[in-house]
């Protein structure tokens, strides 16, 4: 039995729960929750944390965790101590603190259970530096102290594919209701997303279940690929709802006996998949777009705010392309991005202006991979904006045409992109240096580790030729 949930979610968000024990425990019991999930997003975007039974949820203030969580590579090794100032055994409990205005159903759990983000606090109640959801929280505040306010939208594509019990086999797009695997080439197809119908089905299920908002749901050029459309809103709300997609698309695809994966570039000879970024900013107090004039022109902050992007992101690409495989995606006349120029609707920039009225004037950034966490691409990608904001940066002309025909000017791999983070004291200056020296010394253990693994490619090409 899952659970069910009729209280749609009022105005604030808080989806009826209030923030007393008292009316907690009466949600709770209204809706037969049973467990609680309480998750934090770790430095990769992983879901950690705890499950513990409901009555023992609205008791506590907080549940305690150590602080590796944040010092933990994709592989699960610990590193990055030294840079934090932590021993491995001598480390500090943080508190993992409720936000309940997250707290959703898990629709595919066997008993009823329910889902909480949490935020990670050091015992005197400060935000954890390193904690990727506080990284985003302290960019949006540098937003609200200069009286704007930031809305982001984003796209996130992902591969249907065969379950692949032994990674050293390719991944193959799973069979569809005809009978038939997964077909590249089929972007925009109804009839390839409807190869795919009962998991789409259960997608808008878990989502509907869960209060996400899904805009649209289409088919990309990828062999069983799809991407989901998000509404805009608030970059903590919007990183909320990608965290716990990531979870329920996956869910659903296990369901019906296939893997979603959120790979760049999980399939060789198939365009990889992104994680685009529309973005606005807001005048807090009218709500007005500061990308746009009276008149209806673009404003120079639009033109700032691109700028920053141009100048500060490829010193940004180990956090939005955070690992090795996220730089295969990156190739030219594959719809992702080699540089940072930008044009309006050309998808071929890596800053695209979309088609909008003046009023819903933004720039999407198709930079980041759908493998990066959520909250550091969205953090990064602002942070970059903010940059050129403050710094009244003018941005190079608008390029027309094809603008992979211009030089690439991006990191071709991942350990060029840590070196550019390294030395990018803007960046290090807006994220955080606790952040960025444990970010470094993590991504730098995962690099080293890949390089102790042989390819098939090494096997084939070499073995018997050199």
């Amino acid at each position: 039995m899952t659970a069910s949930f009729g209280a749609p979610p009022s105005e604030d968000g808080e989806f009826g729960v209030g923030t007393t024990p008292e009316s907690l425990r009466h949600w709770l019991r209204q809706h037969r929750i049973e467990e609680i999930d309480c998750a934090i997003p770790d430095i990769a975007g992983v879901a950690r944390g705890k499950t513990m039974p409901a009555e023992k949820f609205v008791k506590l203030d907080a549940v305690h965790l150590p602080i590796s969580i944040f010092h933990q590579t994709i592989t699960g090794d610990y590193v990055g101590f030294e840079e934090d100032g932590q021993q491995l055994y001598a480390e500090s409990d943080l508190m993992m603190v409720p936000d309940l205005s997250t707290i959703r159903p898990a629709p595919w759990a066997s008993s009823p259970t329910a889902q909480v983000i949490h935020d990670a606090r050091w015992q005197s109640g400060a935000p954890v530096e390193i904690a990727p959801r506080n990284v985003l929280k302290h960019i949006t505040e540098l937003y609200d102290k200069e009286g704007w306010r930031p809305v982001v939208a984003p796209e996130i594509e992902f591969y249907l594919t065969k379950t692949n019990p032994d990674p050293d086999y390719p991944l193959e797009p799973p069979m569809g209701r005809s009978g038939r695997p997964g077909a590249g080439r089929q972007a925009y197809s109804l009839g390839a997303v409807d190869e795919y119908d009962k998991i789409v089905d259960d997608i808008y299920e878990f989502a509907e279940r869960q209060y996400l908002k899904i805009d649209t749901i289409i088919h990309e050029g990828g062999a069983a690929q799809l991407e989901i459309n998000l509404l805009h809103g608030d970059p903590v709300d919007l990183a909320d709802q990608v965290f716990l997609f990531k979870r329920t698309i996956r869910e659903a695809a296990f369901t019906h006996g296939c893997y979603a994966t959120f790979m760049a570039k999980p399939l060789a000879n198939e365009p990889g998949s992104a994680m685009h970024i529309h973005q606005s900013i807001v005048d807090a107090k009218t709500g007005q777009n500061i990308f746009t004039l009276e008149s209806g022109e673009p404003s120079p902050l639009f033109f700032n705010f691109i700028a920053g992007q141009q100048t500060c992101l490829p010193a940004a690409m180990c956090l939005i392309a955070p690992y090795v495989n996220s730089y295969r995606r990156l190739v030219p006349n594959s719809a992702a991005p080699i540089n940072v120029e930008w044009g309006y609707d050309n998808r071929s920039a890596g800053l695209r202006v979309p088609i909008s009225p003046p009023a819903a004037r933004r720039v999407e950034t198709r930079l980041a991979g759908a493998d990066s966490n959520p909250y550091l691409a969205i953090a990064a990608s602002l942070a970059c904006g903010y940059i050129g904001m403050k710094s009244a940066l003018e941005p190079r002309p608008a390029v027309v045409g094809n603008a992979y025909q211009n030089r690439r000017q991006l990191p071709r791999g991942l350990l060029e992109a840590l070196t550019e983070f390294e030395h990018s004291s803007p960046l290090h200056d807006i994220l955080g240096q606790r952040f960025c020296h444990v970010y470094l010394a993590l991504k730098r253990s995962e690099f080293e580790e890949f390089m102790r693994v042989i390819s098939p490619w090494e096997r084939e090409h070499l073995l018997l030729s050199v």
